[in-house]
């Protein structure tokens, strides 16, 4: 669910992911304020560069690790051509949850 204080580049985010995978659970956090001091990102105005990305989608099954943020990665290249820097990823099929769970 978007909050009202999500802005362009979470909404954009959300709206891909949300068309490609028909996620179960997806929750974006945005944590470019932890990273406006690095060198990298010295003039750079934006709010919203980085983020953590937990996604639990049935599209993840059968895919290793690698092809599922590869998966995400393709389909967020606009996003990063626009400015988006850095993505840390949480991808799990819904039986991964289950399994996780039960431990």
């Amino acid at each position: 669910m978007a909050s009202q204080q999500d802005g362009p580049v979470t909404t954009s985010i959300r709206t891909t992911l949300t068309e490609l995978l028909k996620p179960d659970a997806l929750e974006i956090i945005n944590d470019s304020a932890k990273h406006a001091h690095h060198s990298a990102m010295r003039g750079v105005d934006s709010k919203e560069t980085h983020f953590r990305v937990n996604v639990v989608s049935d599209a993840f099954a059968g895919k290793s690790t690698m092809q599922r943020h590869r998966l995400i990665y393709g389909a967020l290249s606009k996003d990063f051509e626009a400015g988006l820097h850095a993505l840390s990823l949480n991808t799990k099929t819904p039986a991964e949850v289950a399994k996780a769970s039960e431990a």
